[in-house]
């Protein structure tokens, strides 16, 4: 089951700073995306660019954070947490939140948003599936507020990917 809540101030925060996340990934020569992990006081425990140049297209920065989540935290801890990410996970890293008893997402552009910047682009061939329906499917009580309704956060969100992918 998934459920929205109205995003927080500190949501907002948060989301802002997996834009600067993804920033930096990108300064580093990968794909633009950006993830942290936070209490549910708005502490960040973690964060995480995309790992395109170490590992290619499966080293999302949200499975790559809840990996290493895994190993640091018990499932009742992450239970707790939140994932923030710039855009919508994809199927995989939504499963990879499933996987890790993770019980919140908040997120900034939809996988529909992705799509009209990487079109068929080979390095980014999105699915067509979104967390909620990823989560629908399970049975775990997860959180997920998303897309931002804000423009101008929703512009800073998509800045870098204005012509990455072509």
């Amino acid at each position: 089951m998934c459920y929205n809540v109205a995003m927080t101030d500190t949501d907002i925060r948060l989301l802002r700073r997996t834009v600067e996340i993804a920033h930096e990934a990108m300064e580093h020569g990968n794909h633009p995306f950006g993830a942290l992990l936070a209490d549910s006081e708005g502490n960040i425990l973690m964060e995480q660019g995309n790992g395109f140049t170490e590992g290619g297209s499966a080293h999302h920065a949200e499975t790559l954070l809840l990996l290493r989540a895994a190993k640091k935290y018990t499932p009742e801890e992450l239970k707790t947490f939140t994932l923030y990410s710039s855009f919508e996970p994809c199927c995989m890293c939504t499963g990879a939140l499933y996987w890790t008893n993770v019980g919140r997402l908040v997120f900034g552009a939809t996988e529909k948003d992705l799509l009209k910047f990487t079109g068929d682009n080979e390095e980014n061939p999105t699915f067509s599936l979104s967390s909620r329906e990823v989560i629908a499917r399970g049975q775990k009580d997860i959180v997920i507020e998303g897309p931002v309704d804000d423009p101008e956060l929703l512009g800073e969100i998509c800045r870098d990917h204005i012509g990455f992918w072509k």
